[in-house]
C-alpha cells in the first residue's frame, strides 16, 4: 500500500472544529489521512470523502473500514460536489476540506508520470478517465499555446526557449517519456536558470500537469460552491502548495468575509465585516512547523487557510 504522509494535519483539525453527528466532506481523499481523523472524531456522523483517482479510492476504503462505517467514497473530480452531494440527498454540510495538488502515492508511482526524476511514460492524469494526456500537450499544442501554459502554470522565465525547443524535437520525433522531455527541457534552459535552486524542469512539468488536470479551472469551480454548500458555523480548512492555488483561495475567502466594495486596508468600518457571510480564521495563511518541514519536505511551500460560517441569529 502507498504511504501518504498529510501536511499541516492537526492544524487543519483544529480549524474544523469537528463536531460529532455532523456532516463532513473530504474533497481530496488520497490515501485517507485526513478522512481517517475526522473518522475518528465523527462516530455519530457522517463523512464523505471525493478523488478522482481510483487507486486512492480503493487503498483507502479498508483503511476508514476499520474505523465506521459511517463513510461515503466518491469516485469523483472535487469540482463536481455539490451536484454528487444532491444526488446523496446532502445539500448542507458541517465542514469541508482540501489538500490540493498531486498526492505522494501519486509522485511515487513512476508509471503515472509526474516525476521528472524517473523514466516513465507522459501521462500526469489524476484521473485516468482523463483523455488529455501530457503527451498529447506536449506533441500537438501549438508554440503559442505551450508558451502560455509554461508562463501562466509554471511561472518560468525560459518559457519562449523551451517551447521552441520542444517544436523543434517534436518535429523529427514525438516526445514520449518523463526523462526525455525533462532532458529536453534543461538543455533548453540558459545556465543562470540552471544555476539556481531546485530541478530545471520543475516549472513546466507544474505546467502541464495543471493543464492536463486543468487544475485551477476545477478549484475555481469547487470554490465557488462551497459557500452554498456550507451550514451556519460550519468550516472550510484549504491547504495549497503554490502561488496559483494560493491566490485563488485567499482572493476567493477574502470576497466572503468582506462584504463588497469595502476598504483594501486593514481600517475596516465594523459594518464592512459584520455583513460578510464568513469569517477569517486565519488571518495570515498557517504554514509548517521546523520540524514537519524537516519530517516532510514536501510540505514546504503549504500554506492552510481557513474560514467559518456565521451562525444565523
Amino acid at each position: 500500500m502507498s504511504t501518504h504522509i498529510s501536511v499541516l494535519l492537526p492544524e487543519s483539525l483544529k480549524l474544523l472544529d469537528i463536531r460529532d453527528g455532523g456532516t463532513y466532506v473530504d474533497l481530496t481523499l488520497g490515501r485517507a489521512g485526513t478522512s481517517a481523523e475526522i473518522l475518528k472524531r465523527l462516530p455519530h456522523g457522517k463523512l464523505i470523502s471525493f478523488d478522482m483517482d481510483e487507486e486512492a479510492i480503493e487503498e483507502s476504503r479498508p483503511k476508514l473500514a476499520a474505523i465506521g462505517t459511517n463513510f461515503m467514497l466518491v469516485h469523483s473530480n472535487f469540482a463536481d460536489f455539490k451536484s454528487k452531494l444532491a444526488d446523496l440527498g446532502i445539500t448542507s454540510i458541517d465542514g469541508l476540506t482540501m489538500d490540493l495538488g498531486v498526492s505522494s502515492p501519486q509522485f511515487d508511482d513512476a508509471k503515472r508520470g509526474f516525476s521528472y526524476k524517473e523514466e516513465a511514460p507522459l501521462d500526469m492524469r489524476m484521473d485516468e478517465r482523463n483523455p488529455l494526456t501530457a503527451e498529447a500537450v506536449v506533441n500537438s499544442y501549438s508554440l503559442e499555446d505551450l508558451i502560455k501554459i509554461f508562463r501562466e502554470y509554471g511561472e518560468d522565465p525560459d518559457a519562449v526557449r523551451v517551447a521552441k525547443a520542444i517544436l523543434s524535437r517534436r518535429a523529427a520525433k514525438p516526445i514520449v517519456t518523463t526523462t526525455e522531455l525533462a532532458d529536453l527541457i534543461k538543455e533548453a534552459k540558459p545556465m543562470s536558470s540552471l544555476l539556481k535552486k531546485g530541478h530545471p524542469a520543475k516549472q513546466i512539468f507544474q505546467a502541464i500537469r495543471i493543464e492536463v488536470n486543468d487544475e485551477l479551472g476545477n478549484l475555481r469551480k469547487a470554490l465557488n460552491d462551497i459557500p452554498e454548500a456550507i451550514a451556519p458555523d460550519g468550516t472550510v480548512a484549504i491547504i495549497s502548495f503554490h502561488s496559483l492555488e494560493d491566490r485563488l483561495v485567499k482572493e476567493k475567502f477574502r470576497s466572503l468575509t468582506i462584504i463588497e466594495g469595502s476598504r483594501h486596508s486593514l481600517d475596516l468600518l465594523p459594518s464592512e465585516i459584520a455583513g460578510a457571510p464568513f469569517v477569517s480564521l486565519t488571518k495570515k495563511p498557517i504554514a509548517p512547523s521546523e520540524e514537519e518541514m524537516a519530517a516532510n519536505h514536501r510540505s514546504t511551500s503549504a500554506k492552510l487557510r481557513a474560514i467559518r460560517k456565521k451562525a444565523i441569529d
